[in-house]
């Protein structure tokens, strides 16, 4: 049986539809899904399947059209947006493919920004020491315009990190990096995983990065597959359910 009191993220026939010219498209359909404390896990598949779209809603960043999101025990689906961002500062990390940084604050502000709103202890300090930890110790004045691609992913790494949050998702977090950076950062969210039991939820089209979760998922056609540790050729993608 489930363990639920050990459930940090669990949804319940979550869907998600939208309005197109050829009618109703059902982006997600019905996902039933938990996910412990201290997992990490890789939800992967095909461009527009829909990962993306899962993961905001894991988050709370977005609405369902049906169904409820649960984090930490508390249905967050069941909140105003006021409360749903209150509850994200409490228990959610995010890293954005799209970096969404602040233009008008430097590396280190944007960092620092999230630690200053929950009042964390010498923010600065700590979030130095992640900017030191990605790589961008003497960028930190620079402000996202000065940097690269890759350096702005590094910085939302950082953001993402410092505030130790239980729950940190990620959405692509090495595509915009190169090789090597890409597995120092992916050495960071393992080792922030293990370390601190971190509930680590991402999504990937990096086949190492997801081999390297406890568990990957699945999209597709609105439906979220299990799939075995050591699948094969011949194996089947087994249905998600609580």
């Amino acid at each position: 049986m489930t363990d639920s009191s050990n459930i940090m993220i669990e949804t319940r026939e979550l869907k998600q539809e939208v309005a197109s010219r050829e009618g109703t498209l059902a982006i997600l359909k019905g996902i039933d899904l938990a996910i412990h404390k201290g997992e990490s896990v890789a939800i992967v598949g095909v461009s527009g399947s829909g990962k993306s779209t899962l993961l905001g809603m894991l988050a709370g960043l977005d609405r369902p059209s049906g169904g409820s999101v649960w984090l930490g025990g508390r249905e967050i689906t069941a909140l105003d947006e006021e409360q749903r961002a209150l509850l994200r500062g409490e228990l959610v990390g995010f890293v954005f493919q799209n970096f969404q940084l602040l233009p008008s604050l430097t590396a280190l502000e944007n960092v620092m920004l999230p630690l200053e709103v929950k009042s964390v202890d010498r923010p600065q300090e700590r979030a130095m020491e992640w900017l030191r930890r990605v790589g961008l110790d003497g960028r930190e004045t620079h402000y996202p315009m000065q940097l690269s691609g890759g350096e702005q992913q590094r910085v939302a790494v950082a953001r993402a990190f410092a505030s130790e949050a239980p729950i940190l998702f990620a959405d692509e977090p090495t595509g915009n990096l190169d090789t090597r950076t890409g597995e120092k950062i992916a050495d960071l969210l393992f080792e922030l995983n293990q370390e601190r039991q971190t509930t680590l939820v991402l999504v990937t089209h990096d086949t190492k990065l997801a081999s390297r979760c406890q568990r990957q998922l699945e999209m597709e056609d609105g439906q979220l597959t299990e799939v075995p540790p050591a699948k094969t050729a011949h194996s089947t993608a087994e249905q998600v359910r609580v």
